[in-house]
């Protein structure tokens, strides 16, 4: 099968199951945020998951290759970040598990309508607004920037999407973590587990990954920190095992 690749993309080996992604570096390639994501995230046996804001498709393929869910759906609003996803679900023969829909995240309730995913995944804008450094480049501005989505319009059309018991996983930036754990309680999805990521292991945090269940009592769980790099820069054992390496980096 060709790749149907096109000018200025590459073809990404995804370490797990000889899957492969389409990126382009001249618009957004996926980050570490979105290989932890996809590890602290669970899709039971027979449950529909939607990643919104997907991108080139990054999550839905990674968690079709890590759980047992029933079908992995990816919503994105760029429609040249939405046809780079097709073409890596096409590459992968995934057609019949994981399908990309272009559409707008603050329409997605109406788009796919109430109780219809039993989990909801997000790696969203960051930044609000202007904050943080401006990328000339727009699809790498969208991508880091609330311009087209902000976490309000993601925790509200969560809600309405999830059924109670419905589960929501996002990983974020710990500056905004008050902003996002009493959005998340407002929106009736409580939250559950936290776990930070550190670059080093006396350094302060910079992700902070978060389940949260509509409907559920308030309880939440702090899991161990996840620390990336060893004090020589090398990654941590554990990194490793979440990227499907060995210490050489196989």
């Amino acid at each position: 099968m060709t790749t149907g690749l096109k000018p200025g993309e590459r073809l990404d080996d995804l370490q797990i199951r000889g899957y492969r992604i389409i990126q382009s570096p001249g618009r957004f390639c996926f980050g570490m945020d979105a290989v932890l994501l996809s590890a602290f995230a669970k899709v039971k046996k027979g449950e529909r998951a939607l990643d919104l804001g997907t991108g080139t498709g990054i999550l839905p393929i990674l968690l079709e290759a890590k759980n047992g869910g029933e079908s992995y759906t990816g919503l994105e609003i760029q429609e040249e970040s939405a046809d780079m996803a097709r073409r890596s679900v096409l590459y992968n023969h995934l057609e019949d598990r994981v399908r990309i829909v272009t559409g707008d995240i603050r329409e997605a309730a109406a788009l796919f309508g109430a109780a219809s995913f039993h989990v909801i995944t997000v790696n969203p804008p960051y930044m609000i607004g202007a904050h943080g450094l401006k990328n000339d480049n727009e699809a790498k501005y969208i991508a880091r920037h609330e311009v087209l989505c902000t976490l309000e319009d993601v925790l509200r059309e969560s809600e309405r999407i999830l059924p109670d018991k419905g589960r929501f996983y996002m990983v974020h930036r710990p500056f905004r973590l008050a902003e996002i754990l009493s959005g998340m309680s407002r929106h009736r999805m409580e939250p559950k587990r936290m776990r930070l990521v550190h670059p080093y292991i006396d350094k302060e945090p910079n992700m902070v990954l978060l389940e949260g269940v509509k409907g559920a009592n308030p309880r939440m769980t702090v899991e161990p920190p996840l620390v990336v790099y060893n004090k020589d820069g090398t990654y941590t054992d554990e990194l490793l095992e979440l990227y499907g390496l060995d210490r050489q980096g196989r």
